[in-house]
């Protein structure tokens, strides 16, 4: 027991490093994985196409609620494969979103690596800290995400090329596994920087027959991974491969103006890639003289190649950005330790008082959710969630409080150190996000979730119902109804679909939820809680 009171007085040594840095990596990931349904978008559709691999038994190519899913099959065999080890502990969606974690935590050793590898022992633990900081990573770590394994794959080939110089043998197999990974990932848009930086390497590098042998290893061992899952699907469903690669050629040039695109995408990043576009600029600027050399030109490098490759195949949109995070933290990495006193403390403060604040404001939310204090904000709880009752979860209070009482212990015991603010902002940011979903996550679930419309919809089927048909029905929407109840609906717009005695419709307007042509009974009509405009009717034909 003196040893405990002494631990916890003297409080977490900085830099972490270690069972310590592994311990707050650690934390960050698992916050938010569990204890939620499949939510509304990219969620829901991922875990439904997962749901299916492991059903059915069809690996070679993704589906979604029985339709071709023309996305590589990477992260739905990862996804199935923790559904199967670990589906008897967790609900099915839990233990499949932990694939997510998984692919993470790769992208966060990567980062790791390569920090150690371009600025030293000390520092390395400052670049999976920025990382995993980035306000526009925390959400989209915690859900079921393919761009996730790219996310791993550009930290593990920057990681890669970083230890060329010392072990090339080992940075190529490196390099070819998160192109390999890529690839099977997400696809060819995502993996081209990755190619494209090889040829950027050689030229710069000071021993380029050393250079290309490593990048030759690197190549091999890709096209050895890639190359078997190409090869079956093209003999055993060789249409599935000419879909694939017609969706890959689109998205090869689906972005917009490529000016406007980028733009677009710089204009994102001062609250997507916060504190770690401003520490990047930092150091930039205190480094000016020294561009040019590996641990400026390297993240650069892959960063332009990066936003080049967003700009031509990408929308500007959230998840796609993902990419541009692992070159900015690197760079931001000697930034966020060199930060003048003043300046330092500053950021120290903001950390503290901000995710003190909003862990006060999550309280509040939960006291009003479930005590019903205070009144007006529990009277707003129920306006936006209608039917929604709060109930005291005494697990879920009991994480809380215990979070709460580590970010406090945290703030009192961290000691003076470059590494304090980063702490400070890296774990409140990871606080902040577990306390919300320990103690708020029922509100979101009860309007984010489409269980209850499945489950509508299925209690009003009878036994042996046949084949039912839908209309306008998102991919959102089918995963769910695939995943939560077993329904994957054809298609109204096929023959055999209009051949169904059931139809299931979505829309807003009376047009959009009128029933096919002939006659027909509605039989059930809903909408999630508190969703004013996406509306569903369930119709019988007659006779």
């Amino acid at each position: 027991m003196p040893d405990l009171l002494a631990l916890l007085r003297r409080g977490l040594r900085l830099p972490p490093s270690g069972w310590a840095l592994a311990g707050m990596l650690t934390f960050y990931v698992v916050a938010g994985l569990f204890g939620r349904d499949p939510w509304k978008g990219e969620d829901a559709i991922h875990l439904g196409t997962a749901w299916h691999v492991l059903t059915y038994g069809d690996w070679l190519s993704p589906d979604l609620a029985g339709r071709p899913f023309n996305e590589p099959p990477l992260y739905y065999w990862s996804a199935a494969l923790t559904g199967k080890v670990f589906g008897w502990l967790l609900p099915l969606h839990d233990a499949m979103r932990l694939a997510s974690g998984l692919w993470v935590a790769l992208a966060l050793t990567g980062i790791y690596y390569a920090g150690r590898e371009l600025y030293g022992q000390e520092s390395a633990a400052a670049s999976p800290m920025l990382l995993a900081g980035s306000a526009g990573l925390l959400i989209h770590a915690h859900d079921a995400q393919p761009m996730l394994v790219a996310l791993a794959a550009y930290g593990g080939a920057i990681g890669a090329w970083a230890i060329m110089v010392r072990k090339p043998r080992l940075g190529g197999l490196f390099y070819g596994v998160a192109v390999a990974g890529c690839l099977l990932g997400t696809g060819i848009a995502p993996t081209l920087p990755l190619l494209a930086a090889a040829p950027v390497a050689v030229v710069l590098s000071d021993d380029r027959r050393r250079t290309l042998r490593t990048l030759a290893i690197g190549l091999t061992v890709a096209t050895l991974l890639a190359a078997p899952w190409i090869a079956i699907l093209a003999v055993a469903e060789p249409e599935r491969l000419a879909g694939w690669l017609g969706a890959e050629r689109t998205q090869l040039t689906a972005g917009i103006n490529p000016f406007l695109a980028v733009a677009s995408y710089l204009a994102h990043l001062p609250w997507f890639a916060f504190p770690v576009l401003p520490l990047a600029g930092w150091a930039l600027w205190t480094r000016r003289r020294a561009l040019g050399e590996r641990p400026q030109r390297l993240p650069l490098i892959v960063l332009g190649l990066t936003l080049i490759m967003l700009a031509i195949s990408y929308k500007p949109r959230e998840i796609p950005a993902l990419l541009l995070l692992p070159p900015l933290a690197l760079l931001a990495t000697p930034g966020a330790l060199s930060l003048r006193r003043g300046a330092a403390n500053a950021f120290d403060s903001f950390a503290m008082l901000t995710f003190t604040f909003f862990a006060g404001l999550v309280w509040l939310a939960w006291s009003a959710m479930v005590m019903g204090w205070p009144e007006k904000l529990a009277h707003r709880v129920v306006v936006l969630r209608p039917g929604f009752a709060g109930h005291l979860e005494p697990v879920a209070v009991g994480i809380a409080l215990t979070a709460t009482l580590w970010w406090l212990w945290l703030i009192v015991t961290a000691p003076r150190s470059p590494y304090r603010s980063l702490t400070h902002w890296t774990m409140g940011f990871t606080t902040f996000w577990l306390l919300a979903i320990a103690l708020l996550l029922p509100w979101f679930d009860y309007g984010k979730s489409y269980r209850p419309v499945a489950q509508a919809v299925a209690a009003k089927l009878p036994q042996g119902h046949g084949c039912i048909a839908e209309r306008d029905l998102t991919d959102t929407q089918r995963a769910s109804l695939a995943y939560f109840v077993g329904i994957e609906p054809l298609s109204a717009k096929t023959a055999d679909g209009r051949r169904c005695d059931w139809v299931l419709v979505q829309g807003d307007t009376r047009q959009e939820l009128a029933p096919p042509p002939g006659e027909w009974n509605r039989v059930w009509e809903g909408s999630r809680p508190g969703e004013r405009r996406e509306k569903f009717r369930l119709y019988r034909r007659e006779g």
